[in-house]
């Protein structure tokens, strides 16, 4: 028997990781053996102090049921010393901070709140899939704003003012920016607050890589003056404290805001196992030794995969911000697919195209920081034995499909 997948399902496929991390998989399994630069998942351990927590909370006798809905008090407490210490701003814990099981999920929990079919939503190009993928499920019109290298990777506020924006209730922005790597400042957030406010449109910022190979100060977007009025913030613990399986985000804002997506997501989960909770209280409490600390550990990897790719003939730009770095891609390919699969066959070593970030992702590539500095220069070596095989310089090493 045939049974139809819900409509709402009909722009939507399988996520690409999913699928590409199977292919890879399989290749390992007939002896391939792929380095995989793709995926940020962090394969640094947290704080000690953190998986402490974790254990010693584990092992008490009545830390294993449901927990509240809203995470504890101790954990809302934590996130919002987090928001005054870091980025100086003030949170109500009790009605200001929604702690996620991942940012992830918030970002489908806002869209179920506040979109349905009739309404307009703004998504990068490029920008993070999982963008696309909510608004389309809610039934939403996705509009796409452009970003690309001509404006720093930073949206035309002035060219989509002239727009019509009468549906328009809902904006996605991403700073600092995946994939691209690009860190906004106070003055432009001022300008987007702005430009929300006129045009009655509510921001939902993705802010989880301020924290990572960052040379200014991280910034909240609730900083901006008269930002809370338009705007809720996403944020994670995945890849600033290297908990990424852990499943730890939070939505901050305003408490009505706050209130209405609580109504949805009470109805999809039973709260977070109360050690987590209790292991991410101990995360939020690390200090600037932590983050240095990791931040020593990506800038050495930093240089292998910028050599990496300049050994395969692609352009990084400086100045990039968290754990990736977005490549323009040599002449001579079709775009940053075709030169992925050229890698993947010839080095045995995968890169993302940057197309499945949008079509303005098509010329680019990403390579991820979340491999050992041993697995990058035996990639970086990989690399130069190819080009050594084709005796051609490293700008034309690879064969143009």
């Amino acid at each position: 028997m045939q049974i139809s997948t819900a409509s709402r399902l009909a722009q939507t496929g399988e996520y690409y990781f999913s699928r590409k991390l199977r292919e890879l998989a399989a290749l390992n399994a007939a002896g391939a053996n792929i380095i995989n630069l793709g995926i940020g998942s962090p394969d640094l351990p947290p704080h000690p102090s953190v998986t402490a927590a974790l254990t010693a909370t584990a092992a008490l006798p009545n830390a294993h049921g449901y927990q509240g809905y809203q995470g504890t008090p101790a954990l809302r407490g934590a996130m919002a010393d987090f928001y005054q210490r870091h980025y100086g701003v003030a949170l109500d814990p009790a009605t200001e901070v929604l702690p996620l099981l991942g940012s992830k999920e918030g970002l489908m929990h806002v869209a179920m709140t506040f979109l349905e079919a009739g309404d307009a939503v703004l998504i990068p190009n490029p920008g993070y899939p999982t963008y696309r993928a909510v608004a389309e499920i809610c039934g939403a019109e996705v509009r796409e704003y452009d970003l690309s290298a001509n404006t720093g990777w930073l949206p035309d506020l002035d060219a989509l003012a002239a727009t019509d924006l009468s549906r328009v209730k809902l904006m996605l922005v991403n700073y600092p920016h995946m994939p691209t790597g690009t860190a906004a400042d106070l003055s432009f957030l001022t300008r987007l607050v702005a430009f929300a406010r006129e045009h009655h449109i509510l921001l939902v910022h993705d802010n989880p890589y301020g924290f990572v190979l960052n040379e200014t100060p991280p910034i909240s977007l609730l900083a901006v003056p008269g930002a809370r009025e338009v705007a809720l913030e996403l944020n994670s613990l995945s890849k600033s404290h290297n908990l990424a399986g852990w499943r730890v985000g939070m939505l901050v804002g305003r408490a009505d805001l706050l209130a209405d997506v609580l109504r949805f997501k009470s109805n999809m989960d039973s709260g977070m196992f109360l050690p987590v909770q209790q292991a991410a209280v101990a995360a939020l409490a690390l200090g600037a030794d932590w983050f240095e600390s990791l931040n020593a550990t990506y800038r050495a990897r930093r240089e292998l995969v910028v050599e990496l790719l300049r050994a395969l003939g692609c352009a990084p730009a400086p100045g990039q911000v968290g754990l990736f770095i977005w490549a323009a891609v040599p002449a001579g390919f079709a775009d940053g697919y075709a030169f992925s699969d050229a890698v993947l066959a010839e080095a045995r070593v995968f890169l993302t195209p940057g197309g499945i970030f949008g079509s303005n992702g098509l010329g680019y590539v990403r390579a991820s920081l979340c491999q050992p500095e041993a697995v990058l220069r035996e990639a970086l070596e990989r690399v130069e034995l190819m080009n050594k095989r084709h005796a051609e310089p490293a700008e034309a090493s690879l064969p143009r499909k």
